[in-house]
């Protein structure tokens, strides 16, 4: 079970004069002995027991047909690009309000990322916007689901199916979440999960591909072995392993499955607590004055979210640079989130605008994303605000 709150330099009366991350990685107190376990077993290099067993648990509670792990989320996306075979000129639409591994992906094999306007209320790809942005060229769409808020994956699957284009979720911040009952990242052809220290379950780094199309397992698990059959050769399907296809060495390490499996086996009370300073913070700006005039995160019916991350939209970027400067100074550390990426200069060479970036633009000018991890006492945070605010 998850430990009650953790006892921190953090909870001190004398708070204010030590920071309060945004982000403290979470130990469930197992990570240490699963890493000596795997140790024990005689294997440090990937797919060894803990690999086996991560992907299990990811499948089981996922729903997904296959899970491979990764060495970070960012691998997973880019085996994503080559299992889809991109080629020089082919497009993806995706939302520019995201992490940068989301388009760079597809533009490591030529692709081009075609960038369309997020939704106001759930920050996600306006999926009233990728009909519009479909060419020729396009090869597939790739949804978002910011701070683990699921798009609106039916429309997007029914755009994908009439115009025979593939889906790759990037569910890097959706562990635990789920678009009417389906786990965010199993309902796409692909899906691609992060383990990266941000995030809800963690191993420093990390990631998964979750296959729900089953064309790509075979070729994904020899794309992930460095191009070769190794892994049919382990099972005894061929009798010596060769090099077949492209690849590289997608796999992480025993140690890092090992930690992982150690935070899958807490997920559900990770969640839980992560909820609950979540479910604190909206419950305080959702009452207090002064956040009535800002945007608070909108949770559609059909979503059940993880408590990835808690962020309010204000009405301009000079009154969030205040609040952030007035939170520093109380020890407490808030953050923005993405520049845009059709507006870097990355993403204007290599990409293009699909539609308006309206809400993109104003929105990243806007948002304020407050601390959120396992031992923070949320009440602290609440209480800076109100001494300024309320």
């Amino acid at each position: 079970m998850v430990p009650a709150k953790i006892i921190t330099l953090y909870n001190l009366p004398n708070y204010k004069f030590s920071m309060i991350p945004f982000n403290k990685p979470y130990l469930t107190g197992q990570e240490v002995l699963r890493i000596s376990e795997a140790h024990a077993l005689g294997q440090l290099s990937g797919d060894g027991h803990f690999t086996a067993l991560c992907s299990k648990w990811l499948e089981q509670n996922t729903g997904t047909h296959r899970a491979l792990l990764t060495h970070s989320c960012t691998a997973a996306l880019e085996m994503a690009a080559i299992l889809l075979d991109i080629q020089p000129g082919d497009e993806v639409i995706m939302p520019s309000y995201t992490f940068v591994s989301s388009a760079n992906a597809f533009v490591l094999r030529g692709g081009i990322p075609v960038f369309v306007d997020i939704r106001k209320d759930t920050l996600n790809i306006d999926e009233t916007l990728i009909e519009e942005a479909i060419t020729p060229k396009t090869k597939a769409i790739l949804p978002v689901h910011y701070a683990g808020v699921a798009c609106e994956m039916d429309a997007i699957m029914e755009i994908a199916d009439k115009h025979q284009l593939f889906v790759v979720e990037d569910a890097a911040q959706g562990i635990m979440s789920k678009y009417k009952g389906r786990s965010l990242g199993s309902i796409g052809d692909l899906g691609c999960l992060s383990f990266h220290e941000t995030k809800n379950i963690i191993s420093g780094e990390g990631g998964a591909l979750l296959i729900n199309n089953k064309i790509f397992t075979n070729r994904a698990e020899i794309i992930r072995e460095k191009g070769t059959d190794r892994n049919q050769f382990f099972r005894g399907e061929v009798d010596k392993y060769s090099w077949q296809d492209i690849g590289s060495s997608f796999l992480p390490g025993e140690t890092m499955a090992a930690f992982l499996f150690a935070q899958l086996e807490e997920a559900q009370s990770i969640t839980r607590e992560r909820l609950e300073i979540w479910n604190h913070y909206n419950e305080f700006c959702s009452l207090s004055g002064p956040f009535k005039q800002f945007r608070l995160p909108f949770i559609p019916e059909q979503c059940e979210i993880n408590g990835h991350l808690y962020y309010f939209v204000m009405k301009d970027q000079i009154t969030r640079d205040l609040f952030i400067a007035y939170m520093k100074s109380e020890g407490i550390h808030c953050i923005f989130h993405y520049i845009p990426l059709h507006d870097s200069k990355a993403g204007k060479k290599y990409g293009r605008i699909g539609s308006k970036m309206t809400v993109t633009e104003s929105l990243s000018n806007q948002i304020v994303r407050l601390p959120l991890w396992i031992g923070l006492d949320p009440s602290i945070v609440t209480t800076a605000i109100s001494n300024k605010y309320c």
